[in-house]
C-alpha cells in the first residue's frame, strides 16, 4: 500500500514528468500493482495528458494489465486518442466499454461522435445515436448537436433535420450548421428558408452562419448565389472576416467578375487582411481565373513570407493563362531556395507543362519529383499521363501505368481514363480497351475516351459497338459521345450511318447538334466527294459557321482540288483566323495543283505581308527512354548522315519493287529531281529511318507528326513495313495509320 500511495501522489502531481511516469510504470510492472485501479488510472491520465505513449502501448496497458478499469480510465484514453487524432482507436476503445459492463456518459459521447464524423463512419455513428436515444442522452444539447454535425458530415441531411427539429433549444451554432449543410448540398431554397426561420425564432446569424452559406454555395458550383448572399451580408451591416473573403473569392473568380474581385481586394487592404495566407491564395486564384495576370503578379510580389498555398495558387494562375515558361521560372527559383514543395506544387507544374506542349519537361519534372521524395498521388498521374500520349512516349506511359498499379491508384476513374487515352494515342488501342474493361465503374468520360480512341484509329465498327454497349449499361450519351461516333463515320466515309447518328441526336436523345457535329458532317460528306452537299449543310446551319466548319470544307476542297468552293471557304476563313497560315497554304495548294502559279504566288505574298510562315513538319519518335524530334529538311540530328544513307538504300530497294515517288504532291515550280529531294526530307520518313537504325529487327515503331501525312510518305512507309518486316504506327493530325506487311489500316482512305 505504501508503494501504491506514494506512486499515486507522484503521478498526480502537476509537476509530474514523462520520465517519472515511465519509472513509475516500470515499478508497477515489477511489483504487480495493476490491481490498484486508482494508481493505473492515474498513470494512464499522465500518459494521456502528455500524449507520450504510442497507441498500441496505451491499449495494452489498459486491456491487458488493468483488471477493473473504470469509466474514467477509458475516458482518459479516448480523450488522449482524440487529441492525437488517433480517431480509429477512439472508436475501438469505446467499443470495449459495454463488454466490461461500463456505460458512457454525456461528457464522453460528443468526443466519440466527433470521431465518427471526421471518419465519415456512419454505421458507428448510428450505433452511438441509438445508445444515446436508449440512455436518454440525446436530450443533452451538446450530444444532439454533435449527432447533427455527424449526420451533416456524412451528407445525411434528412437525419440531421429530424434531430434538429426535436431539439428544444437550438443555439446559433447548430442553426448555422444546418444552414451550411443545406447550402453545401446545393439545396438553395431549403438553405434560405431555414435561414429565415432562424431569424424568425429570434436567433440572429453570425459570421459563421454567413460563411457557411458562402462556402456551401461555392462548393456546389452556385457562384451567383454565393456572390448574391455576400452582397446581402454587406447590406445588412456584417463585416466580412478573413474566412468570409477566402470563401467568396473563388466564386467571384469562377464568375470572372473582376470588378467585384477588385472591390473585395480593396476591402482586404483596408482591413489589413492581406497577411492571412488563405486570403492571399484566394486573391491569387481569383485574379488568375479572371485573366488578370498583372494584378495577380502584384499580389504575389507583395507577399512578405511565401507560403506553399500561395505559391500553388500563383503557379496555377500562370498556367491557366498560358504562361508556362513564367510558371517554370518561378517554380525553379523557389525550388532552388530549398522551399518545401508539396505534391500540389509538383502536380500543378507538371499539369501546366503537359497542357501547354512541354511534354518532355513534364516527364522530367515527374522524375525530379520522385527524386525529391515527394509521393505522386491520384491527381498527379492523370496530369502526367497526357504528356506520354502527346508525344507517344509509350515506354514512359507503361512505367507510369506500373507505378499506378504499385501505388494502388490504378482503379481511380481519372487515372484509368487517362491511361485509356494514353494507350490510344500511342497506337495501342487493344491495351486501351483492356484498361477500359478493367475499370470498376467507368464514367461518361471513360466511355467517350475509348470511343474517341477507336475513332482515331479509324475503327468505326468498334466505335459504334461501344456506343450501343454504353447505352445498354445505362450510361446516357452527351454531345462529346456523338462527336466521337460522327468522327468515326467520317474517317471511314460512312455517310448513311453518319446521317443516322446525326439525326438521332435530338430525336432520340434530346441533344441539340453543336458546331463540332456539323463540322463532322461537312468532313464526312467532303471526304467522299459530296462537296456541294457539304456546302448546303454549311449554308443551312442554325448558327453562323465558325472556322472549324469552314476549315473542314476547305480541307475537303484541297483533297478534291475544287477551286470554286475552296475560294468561298477561304474567303470566310481568312477573317475568322487571320493568323492561321494553314488556311493560306491550303488555298495556295489548290491553285498550285491547277497550275495557277500567279495565284499561288499571290497567296504566298499575302502570307509574307502578314508575317505568316508555313508550319514546318515535325515528327517525334521514342527510342528507348528518349524522345527524338525531327524537323523536315533539318540536318542537325547527330545521326542525320546515317539516316540519309539508310534512306538512299531503301529508296533503291523500293524502286526495284515498283515504287515511284509521288512528285505531284510537291506543289512547287521546280525540277522533278528537286521534287524527289524535297520528298526525302519529310520528317516522318526521317523518324521512321531513325527508328530502324536504333531498334532491334522486328520491333514496332511509333511516330507522331504535327501535320497530315502526305501521299508519298504514306506509300513509302507501306513499302518499308514490308521490306523491313516492321509494324509502324504513324499518328498525324487526322488519325492513326498502322502499317504492316505493306498495308495500312486506313485502307488508303484518309
Amino acid at each position: 500500500m505504501f508503494h501504491s500511495h506514494a506512486l499515486s501522489q507522484c503521478l498526480s502531481s502537476p509537476t509530474a514528468t514523462l520520465l517519472q511516469g515511465r519509472q513509475a510504470h516500470a515499478l508497477i510492472l515489477k511489483l504487480n500493482l495493476f490491481s490498484d485501479t486508482h494508481l493505473t488510472t492515474t498513470l494512464l491520465s499522465l500518459y494521456a495528458n502528455t500524449l507520450s505513449l504510442s497507441t498500441p502501448q496505451l491499449s495494452l496497458t489498459l486491456s491487458s494489465h488493468v483488471p477493473h478499469p473504470t469509466l474514467f480510465s477509458f475516458s482518459s484514453l479516448i480523450q488522449a486518442f482524440s487529441r492525437s487524432s488517433h480517431l480509429n482507436h477512439v472508436l475501438t476503445t469505446f467499443s470495449h466499454l459495454a463488454p466490461r459492463g461500463l456505460a458512457s456518459d454525456a461528457f464522453l459521447l460528443p468526443t466519440v461522435i466527433k470521431s465518427c464524423a471526421s471518419l465519415h463512419a456512419l454505421n458507428q455513428g448510428q450505433q452511438v445515436h441509438a445508445f444515446a436515444e436508449a440512455s436518454g442522452f440525446v436530450s443533452d444539447s451538446i450530444v444532439a448537436s454533435s449527432l447533427i454535425h455527424m449526420y451533416l458530415k456524412c451528407e445525411r441531411i434528412v437525419d440531421a433535420r429530424k434531430l434538429f427539429d426535436r431539439m428544444p433549444e437550438r443555439d446559433v451554432v447548430v442553426w448555422s450548421a444546418m444552414v451550411a449543410g443545406y447550402s453545401r448540398l446545393g439545396l438553395v431554397d431549403d438553405a434560405r428558408r431555414l435561414f429565415s426561420e432562424m431569424r424568425g425564432c429570434g436567433v440572429e446569424p453570425n459570421l459563421v452562419t454567413w460563411n457557411g452559406l458562402l462556402v456551401g454555395f461555392g462548393n456546389s458550383g452556385l457562384y451567383d448565389e454565393a456572390v448574391g448572399m455576400f452582397r446581402v451580408m454587406l447590406l445588412e451591416g456584417f463585416w466580412p472576416d478573413a474566412s468570409t473573403v477566402s470563401s467568396v473569392l473563388p466564386a467571384v473568380g469562377c464568375l470572372e467578375d473582376v470588378v467585384m474581385g477588385s472591390q473585395v481586394h480593396g476591402y482586404v487592404i483596408k482591413q489589413g487582411l492581406g497577411c492571412d495566407k488563405y486570403v492571399v491564395s484566394a486573391m491569387l486564384d481569383m485574379y488568375g481565373k479572371c485573366g488578370c495576370v498583372k494584378e495577380m503578379r502584384r499580389v504575389f510580389d507583395e507577399v512578405e513570407e511565401m507560403e506553399i498555398g500561395s505559391l500553388n495558387a500563383f503557379l496555377t494562375g500562370l498556367s491557366r493563362n498560358g504562361m508556362v515558361d513564367a510558371a517554370l521560372e518561378v517554380f525553379n527559383k523557389l525550388k532552388d531556395q530549398v522551399m518545401e514543395l508539396n505534391v500540389v506544387t509538383w502536380t500543378s507544374i507538371i499539369a501546366s507543362c503537359s497542357q501547354n506542349g512541354k511534354d518532355l519537361e513534364a516527364l522530367q519534372l515527374f522524375r525530379d519529383m520522385q527524386a525529391s521524395g515527394v509521393e505522386p498521388n491520384a491527381v498527379t498521374i492523370p496530369s502526367l499521363i497526357p504528356a506520354c500520349g502527346n508525344i507517344s512516349a509509350l515506354t514512359h506511359g507503361k512505367e507510369i501505368h506500373c507505378f499506378s498499379l504499385r501505388r494502388g491508384i490504378f482503379y481511380d476513374v481519372y487515372v484509368g481514363s487517362a491511361l485509356i487515352d494514353m494507350y490510344a494515342k500511342c497506337g495501342r488501342i487493344q491495351l486501351s480497351r483492356r484498361c477500359f474493361d478493367n475499370m470498376l465503374a467507368p464514367n461518361l468520360v471513360s466511355w467517350n475516351i475509348v470511343m474517341g480512341g477507336y475513332a482515331m484509329h479509324g475503327k468505326a465498327k468498334e466505335t459504334m459497338e461501344m456506343f450501343h454497349m454504353m447505352q445498354q449499361s445505362g450510361q446516357k450519351p452527351d454531345s462529346i459521345t456523338f462527336t466521337c461516333v460522327l468522327s468515326a463515320c467520317a474517317q471511314n466515309g460512312l455517310t448513311e450511318e453518319g446521317w443516322h447518328y446525326f439525326n438521332s441526336m435530338y430525336k432520340a436523345h434530346g441533344i441539340e447538334p453543336k458546331m463540332e457535329h456539323y463540322a463532322c458532317m461537312v468532313t464526312l460528306l467532303g471526304r467522299v466527294g459530296k462537296l456541294e452537299e457539304a456546302y448546303s449543310i454549311v449554308k443551312e446551319m442554325p448558327f453562323e459557321p465558325d472556322a472549324c466548319v469552314w476549315g473542314a470544307l476547305l480541307s475537303s476542297c484541297r483533297v478534291h482540288n475544287n477551286l470554286n468552293l475552296g475560294e468561298i471557304a477561304a474567303e470566310k476563313l481568312f477573317p475568322l483566323e487571320p493568323a492561321n497560315p494553314g488556311n493560306y497554304v491550303l488555298l495556295s495548294n489548290i491553285y498550285a495543283s491547277k497550275g495557277l502559279w500567279d495565284e499561288e504566288n499571290r497567296i504566298r505574298k499575302m502570307m509574307k505581308n502578314k508575317g505568316l510562315r508555313k508550319n514546318p513538319g515535325y515528327s517525334w519518335i521514342e527510342v528507348g527512354h528518349k524522345v527524338h524530334m525531327l524537323l523536315a529538311g533539318d540536318q542537325s540530328h547527330p545521326q542525320m548522315k546515317d539516316i540519309l544513307e539508310k534512306l538512299d538504300k531503301l529508296n533503291m530497294e523500293m524502286k526495284k519493287s515498283g515504287y515511284l515517288p509521288k512528285t505531284k504532291i510537291v506543289l512547287q515550280d521546280v525540277e522533278e529531281q528537286d521534287k524527289e529531294q524535297i520528298l526525302c526530307g519529310h520528317s516522318e520518313k526521317l523518324a521512321v529511318v531513325l527508328g530502324l537504325l536504333n531498334t532491334s529487327p522486328g520491333q514496332p515503331l511509333q511516330v507522331i507528326k504535327n501535320l497530315r501525312i502526305c501521299d508519298d510518305c504514306h506509300a513509302v512507309i507501306k513499302v518499308i513495313s514490308r521490306l523491313e518486316g516492321r509494324e509502324i504506327y504513324i499518328r498525324d493530325t487526322n488519325r492513326f495509320h498502322h502499317f504492316k506487311d505493306g498495308v495500312c489500316s486506313c485502307g488508303d482512305f484518309w
